[in-house]
């Protein structure tokens, strides 16, 4: 799905960055707090400190800030370079470093809440659900999806069918953890918790996709 975006360049003043930051980080709090619906543009105008003719001149309309506010979340969890191939650095390494970065993202109290909040709203509002898969779930799929292939051209990863790779492992590190947290049960995981779930997840992965040569130099 494509979304009209402001543009953020052309005649009259520039755009202040600061303010833009300023009305996402306003708009993340909003939402979360009372939903897409409950929240107008006038409010995220207040919250920021700007007006809201500066919110409509960074962004459109409110879906095309809630798309940026999400995308941005994402990015500042999962940033695009955390998919770059390093041919010289360890397969399982670059695999654990993606996975130990999405279980922050999909743990985090903010991303429950989100959660919450469109599950509760998704029967009626279809496309506020696919505008949070594209800007979050669907990019980050993308970006592994990416980082498979490179590893399969190197050599070190069997892949047949990526996309349902992809979705496996993001499957496997959310794990019961993210489900038990989603319905309030959770118990306070440790350091020692996640990363014994991160390495059993990657090493399960690895298992099922890793080309000999890529298993002997994950070890």
């Amino acid at each position: 799905m494509t979304l009209a975006v402001a543009k953020t360049c052309g005649p009259g003043r520039p755009k202040d960055p600061g303010k833009r930051a300023a009305i996402l980080e306003a708009a993340k709090r909003l939402f979360l707090h009372s939903g897409f619906e409950g929240t107008s543009m006038d409010v995220i105008a207040a919250e920021a400190g700007v007006s809201k003719l500066t919110v409509y001149s960074h962004f459109t309309d409110k879906e095309t800030l809630f798309f940026a506010a999400i995308r941005e979340r994402c990015e500042e969890q999962m940033p695009a370079t955390l998919f770059d191939v390093d041919p010289r650095g360890s397969v399982r390494h670059q695999l654990e470093a993606i996975a130990h970065a999405f279980f922050a993202l999909v743990m985090a109290p903010e991303s429950i809440a989100l959660h919450r909040v469109l599950t509760t709203g998704a029967g009626t509002s279809p496309k506020l659900s696919q505008m949070f898969w594209d800007a979050g779930p669907r990019r980050t799929q993308a970006g592994f999806q990416q980082f498979l292939h490179g590893q399969i051209q190197a050599g070190r990863l069997c892949i047949n069918d990526v996309p349902r790779a992809s979705a496996q492992f993001f499957a496997l590190v959310k794990g019961e953890f993210h489900a038990r947290r989603l319905c309030g049960c959770a118990e306070p995981l440790t350091e020692h918790d996640i990363h014994a779930h991160v390495w059993a997840s990657v090493e399960f992965f690895l298992r099922a996709y890793a080309s000999r040569e890529g298993c002997d130099s994950a070890e």
